[in-house]
C-alpha cells in the first residue's frame, strides 16, 4: 500500500469519526435543533412551523428530537427561554448596563436594532410569538411576559439613573415611560412588517429617537 493510499484512508476515517461524533454529541444536536426550530418558527410562526422542516434542516431523526424535547410545545418554550431571551439580552439588557448618559444609551440601542430586509419581513421574534401564542398557551404567555417585564424594568432603571444624574426630566414616570418606549418599538416593527417596507421602519426609528431626546433635561443636549 502506498503512502498516498494510507493517507487517503486515514483522512476518510477521521472524517467519518468527526461526522459520527458531531451527530452523536447530545448537546450539539440539541443546539442545532433549537437553532433550526427558531429559524422555522421565525419564518412560519409556531403553529405553522413544520417538524419535518426542522428535521430536514438538521438531518436529525424524529426520535432524537423528542429525546431532547418531549413535544413541539416544549421545543417552543426552549426557543423563548434560550434563544429569544439571549437575543433580547444582547440587544437590550447588556447595552443598558454600559457607561454613558442613559438617553444616549437608549438612542444607540434603538438605532442599532436589526433593519435588514429579512428582519423587516419576519419582524421581531418576541413580538411575533407574543401576538400568536399568548392568547392560546399560558406557558408561552408567562415566559414571554417575563421577557417584556425584564425589558420594561431595565429601561425604567436606566431612566431612574438618568434622573439621579440630572440628565433625564424628573417629572417623568420611569415605569410608564419605559412601557411607552417598548410599545413604540414593537408597534414600529408591526407597521414595517405589514408594509414590508424598510422606509417605514426607518421613519419610525427616527421619530422614536426624537422622542427619546425630548426626555432629556432642557439644556442637556449632548450628542446622540
Amino acid at each position: 500500500m502506498t503512502f498516498e493510499y494510507l493517507t487517503y484512508k486515514l483522512v476518510g476515517m477521521l472524517s467519518d469519526h468527526e461526522k459520527k461524533t458531531r451527530f452523536r454529541d447530545p448537546k450539539r444536536t440539541r443546539k442545532r435543533l433549537l437553532q433550526a426550530a427558531f429559524r422555522e418558527v421565525h419564518r412560519s410562526g409556531f403553529q405553522g412551523a413544520g417538524i419535518d422542516t426542522i428535521l430536514a434542516a438538521t438531518n436529525v431523526t424524529k426520535g432524537a428530537l423528542y429525546h431532547h424535547f418531549e413535544s413541539k410545545e416544549a421545543l417552543g418554550y426552549a426557543i423563548v427561554e434560550e434563544i429569544i431571551a439571549k437575543l433580547f439580552q444582547d440587544r437590550w439588557l447588556t447595552p443598558m448596563l454600559g457607561d454613558g448618559q442613559p438617553i444616549n444609551i437608549l438612542i444607540g440601542i434603538v438605532r442599532g436594532l436589526p433593519s435588514r430586509p429579512k428582519d423587516i419581513r419576519n419582524s421581531c421574534p418576541l413580538l411575533n410569538l407574543t401576538q400568536e401564542m399568548s392568547p392560546l398557551d399560558e406557558q408561552f404567555r408567562t415566559r414571554l411576559e417575563m421577557l417584556f417585564l425584564a425589558w420594561q424594568k431595565g429601561v425604567a432603571a436606566l431612566l431612574r439613573k438618568g434622573q439621579s444624574q440630572g440628565t433625564v426630566r424628573r417629572e417623568l414616570n420611569p415605569d410608564e415611560t419605559a412601557s411607552f418606549l417598548i410599545a413604540m418599538v414593537e408597534g414600529n416593527a408591526s407597521l414595517a412588517k405589514v408594509a414590508q417596507d424598510a422606509k417605514v421602519w426607518e421613519v419610525g426609528i427616527r421619530n422614536i429617537v426624537g422622542w427619546l431626546r425630548s426626555l432629556r433635561v432642557p439644556g442637556n443636549h449632548r450628542r446622540g
